[in-house]
């Protein structure tokens, strides 16, 4: 006789509470609720109406779409200290093919991820060939590309290092409302922000890809093993991470109708660090771009936040070094917890 099936065994408590804990995006989701319960007593109201919100989620766009290529490449083990500066010399390369060249929209958003492309290639590539840490790599095209932005500014202005003329170049492009305006009163960049992030989430997640990523970083040697394309992942994701700075070179580019040499200044460590309030390990191999998402959100709170309340804007910084500092904290006790192992 065939009985009714067994309803399955339901996990204990304990074992729950272990789950939840593994969750590399826990530490950025309880981040989030502090501070908004932060600004929630200390903010003026109009923080939290539509208009207000909107406001807070402005930089928190820009820095998030940097901050899942930051993830996603330091979950594979290595890190892109230029992405900053990639956001300033791809809006050089962009502004200028548009208002020195003259050439489309298309042909220059084209043309700027094709640029993207070769300097995230060229990381990629001096990385795995000579074994130089990522660090020390990237850190020197940080420099280069800060430095280059300037010269080619100043070469493509005739001295300045700010190069205006970019909305009369795109009057009347098709491609315009793609990356500036709003839909349904929500800013694009949001919308950018949103896919970019839905996309890396769901290709970590849930496709061999992303388990490939996060053997990577866990061992690369034992994926190697394994029969995972080490080599080929790490320099894909060089590639995504300079792709991410190009595309909020593009957005910041045209939303303000101009591009200047400081564009995208320190947005490196700023993405690193939303990264790691995401549960991203700075070692490899752990991490999440749902907690990289909630960790940009908490910096756009944060900087957004203070012009609402009587603080002096410049404790900012100060908000940076401490999440940073108990981000690592958390992250690192909960994975010797996790792992079983003593302090």
């Amino acid at each position: 006789m065939g009985g009714a099936e067994e309803p399955e065994a339901q996990p204990p408590p304990a074992q729950r509470f272990l789950e939840l804990v593994k969750r590399p995006e826990l530490g950025a989701v309880g981040g989030l609720l502090v501070v908004t319960l932060f600004f929630l007593f200390t903010a003026d109201p109009a923080m939290f109406t539509a208009a207000g919100l909107m406001n807070v989620m402005s930089p928190a766009a820009q820095l998030g779409i940097l901050a899942v290529g930051a993830a996603l490449l330091m979950i594979s083990g290595e890190f892109d200290l230029s992405i900053g500066s990639m956001v300033a010399f791809a809006g050089f390369v962009f502004g200028a093919i548009l208002v020195v060249w003259q050439a489309p929209l298309a042909v220059a958003i084209l043309l700027t991820f094709a640029f993207a492309i070769s300097i995230g290639a060229l990381n990629a590539q001096i990385v795995l060939k000579t074994g130089l840490p990522s660090f020390i790599v990237t850190l020197a095209l940080l420099f280069m590309l800060r430095g280059l932005s300037l010269v080619g500014l100043k070469w493509a202005t005739g001295g300045s290092t700010q190069l205006r003329g970019i909305r009369e170049s795109v009057t009347g492009s098709s491609l315009l409302p793609l990356f500036t305006g709003d839909v349904s009163g929500i800013p694009i960049e949001l919308l950018w922000f949103a896919a970019v992030a839905a996309i890396g989430a769901f290709v970590l997640a849930r496709t061999r890809f992303g388990n490939w990523i996060l053997a990577s970083g866990g061992d690369a040697e034992a994926a190697r093993n394994s029969g995972v394309p080490v080599a080929d992942v790490k320099a894909i994701l060089f590639i995504v991470t300079a792709c991410c700075a190009a595309l909020v070179a593009i957005l910041t580019v045209l939303d303000s109708g101009s591009t200047d040499a400081r564009r995208g200044f320190q947005k490196e460590f700023e993405a690193i660090i939303a990264a790691v309030i995401g549960g991203c390990l700075l070692t490899g191999g752990f991490g999440s771009v749902v907690g990289a998402f909630f960790g940009a959100i908490i910096f756009g709170m944060v900087v957004i936040g203070l012009t609402y309340t009587r603080i002096d804007q410049d404790w900012y910084q100060v908000f940076l070094g401490a999440m940073l500092l108990m981000a690592v904290l958390f992250n690192n006790y909960v994975r010797k917890r996790v792992a079983g192992e003593r302090s």
